[in-house]
This record gives structure tokens, sequence and C-alpha cells, in this order.
């Protein structure tokens, strides 16, 4: 096995892993509504998720470990790409506000600041700012 056979078997587990949790964070309420089956088919293609693995990951999605970021850093980058998605995917509404919300959650973010948070990833990214510009708003919305 190569270098880059591991490389590669590395980033395809994480990406699972990372799906799976998504999944997790989308059934918390025992249902994938319409709007998150959407996000999470998008999410998927994404992350190059084969339909076989998908499949294998809805039905045991308790099964890949809950791995969220350690660094504050790293979860504002997972919550920029999730708010990107979600922007992208066109779901509106308090289904978008819910659903983000729920991620934020997932990705280790307290809940009684999670409407904030959604609330400011998600007019930030409707600004179509970057990366860096909103780690930096996130990082100072309180002050």
């Amino acid at each position: 096995m190569s270098i880059l056979d591991l490389f590669d078997s590395g980033f395809k587990q994480r990406n699972e892993d990372h799906f799976a949790a998504i999944v997790r964070v989308a059934m918390s309420d025992d249902v994938i509504n319409e709007a998150e089956k959407a996000f999470l088919d998008r999410l998927a293609r994404n992350l190059n998720i084969s339909e076989q693995e998908y499949k294998k990951i809805l039905k045991d999605y308790k099964s890949h470990p809950i791995n969220p970021p350690l660094s504050y850093d790293r979860r504002l980058e997972r919550l920029y790409d999730l708010a990107r998605m979600v922007w992208v995917d066109h779901i509106e509404g308090k289904d978008q506000i819910k659903m983000l919300k729920k991620f934020a959650i997932g990705l280790g973010f307290k809940a009684e600041n999670a409407k904030y948070i959604t609330d400011k990833a998600l007019k930030l990214v409707h600004q179509n700012v970057d990366l860096d510009t909103f780690t930096e708003e996130m990082k100072t919305m309180n002050q």
C-alpha cells in the first residue's frame, strides 16, 4: 500500500464519519424531512460518498464516531461550510434555520447560543464573505 492509498483511505473515512455525524444530527428528531434529505444528498456528493456507503450510513449512522472539531477555528470552518451548503441548497425559512441550528449544536456550540450563531452565520453567508471574514465576524459578534 502506498502513502497515497493511506492518505486517500484516511480522508475517505473522515468524510464518511463527518457525513454520519451530520446524519446523526439530522436524525436527532427521528425524522429526515425533505429539506434535510436534499441537503444530505448534496453533502454526500460533495464528500464523494458512494450511493452504497450513503445507504449504509443512513441505516447505521450511530456506528460511526462523532468527532466534533476540538478547536474553535475548526468549528467555525465547518459551520461556514455547512451554512454555505444550506444557503446554496435554497432551503428557505424556518427549515433553513432549524437545520443549521441543529448542525451548530452538533459541532459543539452551546445550545443556548445556537440561534444567535445560526443567524449570524446565515447573514454572513448571504453577504458572500470568505472564510477569514466569516471567522473574524463570528469571533467578534458579541463585541
